[in-house]
């Protein structure tokens, strides 16, 4: 699964964009230099995200949309069309 697919599969568990997600994460104090913990615990407690989408949040939560390039162009399973993440939606997504 891509990591832009575990966003988009995110967003269609919880109701929310992965933006969403960020925006309610910085009003709870999690950012860059948070542990991965305690967002995992949130996550799994409000919106019953396991740990590998949960994970795929806490990428974007401390680190921001921007992915490395290693997987961009691959044939992988984890194969992203370009290294930036979109965060507002997947049907808004021009990526696509």
């Amino acid at each position: 699964m891509s990591f832009q697919a575990y966003l988009d599969t995110i967003e269609t568990k919880t109701g929310l964009t992965p933006r969403q997600l960020v925006d309610q994460a910085t009003e709870r104090g999690f950012g860059p230099g948070t542990k991965a913990g305690p967002i995992l615990e949130w996550l799994k407690n409000d919106y019953g995200l396991g740990r590998g989408h949960g994970m795929a949040l806490v990428h974007v939560i401390t680190k921001g949309p921007q992915i490395s390039s290693k997987h961009v162009g691959s044939t992988g399973s984890h194969a992203d069309a370009i290294d930036m993440l979109w965060l507002d939606g997947a049907a808004t997504n021009p990526n696509r």
